[in-house]
């Protein structure tokens, strides 16, 4: 699972697809945009106990390297005593792969308004702090952190754009901000071959180990809503981020967007 989000609208990018039939799904067809947000705490809420297992069981264990890469990214280096966030924090683990890496000093918020995922990922870092609070109206000052993360949760966002709005107000000017997120493989077969996975095997084992109808038809249905990575790097840019870049992994199956908090928000269009 890795967390699941996205657009449910039907768009593609700024294409306006659909997805690969050109029909929305019975499942995302049914939660509208007002109704996303319950839909989704309800759900996490419901996969808790089990989430950690079917994420790695799901993605083959590649998930743990995916992390290690996007923290990576972050330039924790520049200020290892410093204060960091991790969004959509889930269970912590983007939080911990940080936290515990040797010679960080610091602090990592891991936030999520989901509760009972905090709960799950209790223990896994001393220096990780828990906090039960929504992406997309954070409770902290302007500037607060030296930088921040999101594994795998900008796709459950009600509001994208509001999303990366408030994660550029809290992160520090020449803060980094990184992204973790599900791609597809432009080109075959295996862009096929995930597909395929995708439809047939993860919503089957999914549902048999979280006992969630839905839960695991929701995620391979939310990427091929969501925007695609370059897509994403506009959206980062529009909301303050420079410098905006990603690599692809595991031949494209996901991707690792990383920008840097620009001073002021004034003439952000077409940079990148």
């Amino acid at each position: 699972m890795v967390a699941m989000q996205g657009q449910l609208h039907g768009e593609k990018g700024e294409k306006g697809e659909k997805d690969e039939k050109g029909e929305e799904s019975a499942t995302l067809a049914a939660i509208t945009r007002g109704d996303k947000r319950a839909y989704v705490r309800s759900m996490f809420a419901a996969v808790a106990p089990r989430y950690d297992f079917l994420n790695h069981l799901l993605s083959f264990n590649q998930d743990r390297r995916w992390r290690r890469v996007t923290v990576g990214q972050l330039g924790w280096e520049r200020a290892p005593g410093g204060r960091y966030l991790d969004l959509c924090a889930g269970t912590l683990d983007l939080a911990a792969s940080l936290a515990n890496l040797p010679g960080f000093t610091g602090r990592v918020f891991g936030a999520d308004f989901v509760h009972a995922m905090l709960v799950r990922g209790q223990g896994k870092s001393a220096r990780v702090v828990p906090l039960t609070a929504d992406a997309q109206v954070l409770p902290f000052l302007d500037a607060t952190f030296d930088g921040a993360m999101v594994g795998f949760g900008v796709r459950n966002l009600a509001d994208l754009d509001a999303g990366l709005a408030e994660a550029a107000r809290v992160v520090k000017p020449g803060g980094r901000l990184a992204i973790l997120e599900f791609s597809m493989p432009s080109r075959q077969p295996l862009r096929a071959l995930l597909l395929a996975y995708f439809r047939r095997i993860l919503p089957v084992v999914g549902r048999l180990v979280s006992k969630h109808r839905t839960a695991y038809t929701y995620l391979p249905e939310s990427v091929l809503l969501f925007p695609d990575a370059e897509g994403l790097a506009k959206r980062m840019i529009a909301a303050g981020f420079g410098g905006v870049s990603y690599r692809r992994m595991t031949g494209g199956i996901c991707a690792v967007h990383v920008g840097t908090r620009r001073e002021g928000r004034e003439g952000r269009e077409g940079e990148s």
